[in-house]
């Protein structure tokens, strides 16, 4: 009889208690993805901004705030968001982190595409290797059966 190389010595019930760890560390991610915020004020305390997955969650201006003139107090919001959004993120990415473990988390994939791209040509390089493999067995099997 022929062995089935590796696959014979799969631990099924491994494989199903770390694929059931996984759905739970994904579960924990979505619910607690929707109770990431990001938080950013400015020095003086003039613009405080709250920013979610939906967006922009809250934007609080204190009384004083309204003694900018316009574009000062435009340009202060801006500025303030921007560091709520990327507050926001780096929370996002450390809970996908938690999640995913660091090598999984797709938030890092993200920010770091040559990672991302050498991760794929290495899978790209084990798929080739596996296709060769099988196509020279199949080929093998076609010469035995005289087809």
């Amino acid at each position: 009889m022929q062995e089935f190389g590796d696959f014979a010595n799969i631990d099924i019930e491994k494989l199903l208690k770390g694929m059931d760890d996984q759905i739970a560390r994904l579960e924990k991610f979505q619910r607690g993805a929707g109770d990431c915020v990001g938080r950013a004020e400015d020095e003086d305390g003039l613009v405080t901004v709250e920013y979610d997955q939906t967006g922009l969650r809250e934007l609080n201006l204190h009384p004083k705030a309204m003694r900018l003139a316009s574009g000062e107090l435009a340009d202060l919001i801006k500025v303030v968001l921007a560091e709520a959004v990327a507050d926001f993120q780096v929370k996002f990415t450390e809970m996908a982190g938690e999640a995913f473990g660091e090598r999984g988390n797709p938030m890092k994939l993200a920010t770091d595409p040559s990672s991302a791209l050498n991760d794929i040509k290495n899978a790209e390089a084990a798929y080739d290797r596996a296709f060769t493999d099988v196509m020279g067995e199949l080929d093998r099997i076609r010469r035995r059966l005289e087809i």
